[in-house]
């Protein structure tokens, strides 16, 4: 019971809200208030500061989060590692993958889900900052990001793919036939781009420097799908990962064409947590994506919907 109350804690923490909080639980709010004072009456120590609505967490409190988020993950890989010993591994994997990551992720968990058809996947869009925070603190299991770039700190890491950069312009805008384009000359076109937010906007404006040119950024967006509209509704232009190819066949009056000048490559891969024991689940993600070969498989399904 004591693993309950404190997932109810952990759901506090995350919904902010009592009766969210207990929606998420699948259980009343009295059941998950009294789950609470159960739990603070064992410990000894008041964990919620109580009102009409939820404030926060006591100083104790806090110190009692850590610690339950820490015991849920180590009972969750528990659970994990009993179901393998007897039918193969089974439960649900949380992964927060960077945007551009999305349209290539597929590429991975559709193999592994095939070995382990018991899986199940949350999969939530987050900043590389987000991702550190949430394996911090136990919400997510793996993240999916850059490794050569805005390194995170406390995690073992799996290279997945290479990740290079395309423009994605008009028949019209006079640049329809080149085989590449320099940064300096896409920097020229009106361009939609993702915000500065986002690590891969970072790694784009130093390209855009290092080739000297100043962006012409018209209209900036944390979605890939605002920045896909504009492209096709408008005739703005953008700089995306070529995994962003994957998404969409090419569309009538659309161009994609390879950046160089200079020419520019990061690597994406998975991060977990630096921890020992590692729960089964992600443990068997990252030994899984060590056999794949993302990088030729990207460029190959992209060349096979150019040739359709």
């Amino acid at each position: 019971m004591i693993v309950r109350y404190l997932d109810y804690l952990v759901a506090l923490a995350r919904e902010r809200h009592f009766a969210r909080a207990a929606s998420a639980c699948n259980v009343t709010q009295p059941t998950l208030s009294a789950g609470i004072k159960q739990l603070e009456e064992s410990l000894g120590v008041l964990i919620v500061e109580r009102r009409q609505r939820f404030v926060g967490f006591t100083p104790e409190g806090e110190r009692v989060l850590a610690w339950a988020q820490r015991v849920l993950t180590d009972y969750s890989g528990l659970t994990q590692e009993l179901s393998e010993l007897k039918e193969g591994l089974a439960g649900q994997i949380r992964i927060g993958a960077i945007p551009v990551s999305l349209p290539a992720l597929a590429l991975l968990t559709t193999p592994f889900a095939a070995i382990h058809s018991r899986t199940r996947y949350q999969i939530i869009s987050q900043t590389s900052l987000e991702i550190q925070r949430d394996l911090d603190d136990f919400t997510i299991d793996v993240g999916m990001t850059y490794l050569d770039n805005e390194n995170l700190s406390r995690v073992r890491t799996a290279p997945l793919y290479r990740e290079r950069y395309v423009l994605i312009t008009h028949e019209a805008s006079g640049f329809s036939g080149l085989r590449s384009v320099s940064w300096a000359k896409a920097a020229t076109l009106p361009l939609c781009l993702l915000t500065h937010s986002m690590q891969n906007r970072r790694i784009i404006d130093a390209q855009f420097r290092a080739a000297g040119a100043e962006v012409n950024a018209v209209v900036e967006t944390n979605s890939l799908v605002t920045l896909w509209t504009h492209l096709l509704f408008s005739q703005l232009s953008t700089v995306v990962p070529q995994t962003f190819l994957l998404l969409f066949e090419q569309k009538r009056g659309l161009i994609s064409i390879p950046l160089v000048e200079p020419e520019a490559f990061h690597v994406l891969g998975l991060v977990a947590p630096d921890r020992e024991p590692l729960a089964p689940l992600p443990r068997a993600l990252l030994d899984f994506s060590q056999g794949l070969d993302l990088t030729a498989e990207i460029e190959r399904r992209i060349d096979q919907a150019r040739a359709n």
